[in-house]
């Protein structure tokens, strides 16, 4: 047995504080003594600190190694300060997280609602109490810690749950389309639809299931002021459905509407005869309709592309465009599209 004298001698720069967990530097010294046959008992003696305390921390960061010997796979297990120090970094992140979320498990239990009750965004549901002051600023979290427990695994909202969040690629359907504008081109559009500050002006597209033109298709209205989402489900995708339902949606909202903005797709080829003040985007142009891009996209959560249109329901449209429509904006102070449109509607209509 070897004297005290002749055991290696650890390089420790500074004593470890009583009370205080192992550094990353002592972790490397348990592992240089380790590795030299010391005992728990001698390192935890060097290192001024609890025997148990190194018995807990070997274990921990024990890792599995394979080596070549005499031409077999050897597998040995050694005490890696790397991978001890990694385990800790992981545990400490995780034992900081969950103390605030037990803090603001109210407002956690309102975003579960909202998000998968009503669709709402992390953020909207952020920005809409923070605005009606429903819970205080110590119940609640910031949209971007949300968003970092979502990526830590700490919420029940995953991230293949948050539409914004994937990255997929939302193609524009491929449609015939005119090489000609239809009508009047965007560009002689009133200047006051173009800043969304008069109310009144649309942007018009469909939505397709299958693309093979021959299924039913949602008929997709945005007011671009307040950004109200009206729909249609029509059994076509040709200019006698589109116009058999603009009338009926004319009918209810006419004199709230004062142009419309569609794409050169053949089926918005009869506007005009509605006696709509119509305009037409540039063709291949889908960012001029910004408002019916990101409305289709949200629609998609119900009716995912690929996936038959003509099993779907005027009902199960009409919940989808509800949930759309009560879905607080950001860009309006987190108010809703059916608050904002209901109060320009009054004013209107009186």
């Amino acid at each position: 047995m070897k004297e005290e004298s002749d055991l290696m001698q650890l390089q420790i720069n500074t004593p470890h504080i009583k009370g205080h967990h192992l550094t990353d530097h002592e972790r490397d010294l348990i592992q240089q003594g380790h590795d030299a046959g010391l005992s728990n008992r001698e390192i935890a003696r060097q290192l001024g600190v609890a025997p148990q305390t190194i018995h807990n921390e070997i274990i921990r960061g024990t890792v599995k190694q394979k080596h070549k010997q005499n031409g077999k796979d050897v597998y040995l297990h050694r005490y890696s300060h790397d991978h001890a120090q990694m385990k800790y970094d992981q545990a400490r992140l995780k034992c900081h997280r969950p103390s605030k979320i037990n803090q603001s498990m109210a407002f956690i239990d309102y975003l579960y609602t909202q998000f998968f009750n009503h669709k709402w965004s992390i953020d909207a549901v952020v920005g809409y109490s923070k605005v009606h002051q429903l819970f205080t600023p110590e119940e609640m979290v910031c949209t971007t810690t949300l968003y970092n427990y979502v990526d830590q695994g700490l919420l029940m909202i995953k991230n293949i749950d948050l539409l914004e969040k994937l990255s997929r690629r939302f193609h524009k359907h491929t449609i015939t389309k005119f090489n000609r504008i239809l009508g009047r081109g965007i560009d002689e559009r009133p200047a006051s639809a173009e800043d969304r500050k008069e109310f009144g002006h649309f942007e018009l597209d469909t939505v397709q299931g299958k693309r093979d033109g021959k299924e039913s298709v949602i008929l997709t209205l945005v007011e671009r002021k307040t950004r109200m989402l009206i729909t249609a489900l029509l059994d076509g995708k040709d200019a006698d459905s589109v116009c058999y339902a603009l009338r009926n949606i004319l009918e209810q909202y006419g004199p709230a509407i004062k142009t419309v903005t569609a794409d050169n797709g053949s089926e918005f080829a009869d506007l005009l005869q509605l006696g709509i003040d119509a305009y037409y985007a540039h063709p291949y142009s889908a960012s001029e309709r910004g408002s019916n891009e990101r409305h289709n996209r949200m629609l998609r959560a119900t009716f995912p592309k690929g996936q038959s249109l003509d099993t779907a329901t005027r009902k199960q449209l009409s919940r989808a465009q509800d949930e759309i429509n009560h879905l607080p904006r950001r860009a309006q102070g987190y108010a809703t599209p059916a608050e904002l449109f209901a109060k320009e509607t009054a004013a209107v209509c009186g």
